[in-house]
C-alpha cells in the first residue's frame, strides 16, 4: 500500500459522506432534534459501522457474499425494514414540538450503528470501491490502519456536523422548517428502503 493509495481511497470516502443518503439524514436529525451529545453519538455508530464493513471487505466481504448469497439478502432486507420503520416514526413526529428532554447517548449511538449496518450505500463503498483502491494482499497492520483512518475520518465529519447544527442560529432555523424537513427525511427514507426491498 502507497500513500497514494490512501489519498485515493480518502477522497472518495470523504466524497460518500458528503453525499446525501440515510447516515446523513439520520445524523443531521440526531443532532438537531436530540441535541449536540447524541449526535455525537449517533455519528460514532454511524462510523464504527462503516468501518467496520471497510475492515470486512478489506477481509474478504465480497467473497463470502459470493458463496452465501441469501447473507447479503438477509442484511438487505433488514436494513430496507428499519429504514422504513425510521421513516414511520420520522414522519409521524412531523408536527409534533421536540422533546427537551435529551436522547440517551447509549440509545443514539445503536440507532446509528443500525442504520449502517443495512445501509446499502455503506456496504457497496465498502465491497466495491475498497478492492478497486487498494492493491490485494495487504498485511495485518495495513488494513488495520486503513480502518482506523476510516473511523477517525467519519468521527470527525459528524462531530463537526454536531457542533455547526446545534448552534442557536441553525437549530432555530430547524425548529420552525421542522414539520417540512421531517417529512423529506422520512419520505427519503423511506423511498430508500423500498428501493431496497424491490432491488433484485
Amino acid at each position: 500500500m502507497t500513500f497514494e493509495h490512501l489519498i485515493a481511497f480518502n477522497a472518495v470516502l470523504i466524497v460518500s459522506i458528503l453525499s446525501p443518503g440515510a447516515a446523513f439524514l439520520m445524523a443531521v436529525r440526531s443532532s438537531i432534534s436530540n441535541g449536540r451529545r447524541a449526535g455525537i453519538a449517533t455519528g460514532f455508530g454511524l462510523g464504527t459501522m462503516a468501518s467496520l464493513w471497510t475492515l470486512a471487505a478489506l477481509l474478504g466481504m465480497d467473497a463470502v457474499f459470493a458463496l452465501f448469497p441469501w447473507a447479503f439478502a438477509v442484511l438487505k432486507t433488514g436494513g430496507a425494514v428499519y429504514l422504513i420503520y425510521l421513516a414511520y416514526k420520522t414522519w409521524r413526529g412531523a408536527s409534533a414540538p421536540l422533546n427537551d428532554a435529551p436522547k440517551a447517548q447509549g440509545r443514539a449511538f445503536v440507532d446509528g450503528f443500525l442504520v449502517n449496518l443495512g445501509n446499502p450505500k455503506s456496504v457497496l463503498f465498502a465491497a466495491a470501491v475498497l478492492v478497486v483502491v487498494f492493491p490485494p494482499n495487504l498485511t495485518a497492520g495495513e488494513i488495520a490502519f486503513v480502518t482506523l483512518n476510516h473511523f477517525i475520518l467519519e468521527i470527525l465529519f459528524y462531530t463537526g456536523c454536531a457542533f455547526v447544527l446545534t448552534a442557536p442560529v441553525a437549530r432555530a432555523r430547524f425548529l420552525r422548517a421542522k414539520p417540512i424537513i421531517d417529512r423529506i427525511a422520512a419520505l427519503l427514507l423511506g423511498g430508500l428502503g423500498l428501493k431496497l426491498l424491490l432491488q433484485r
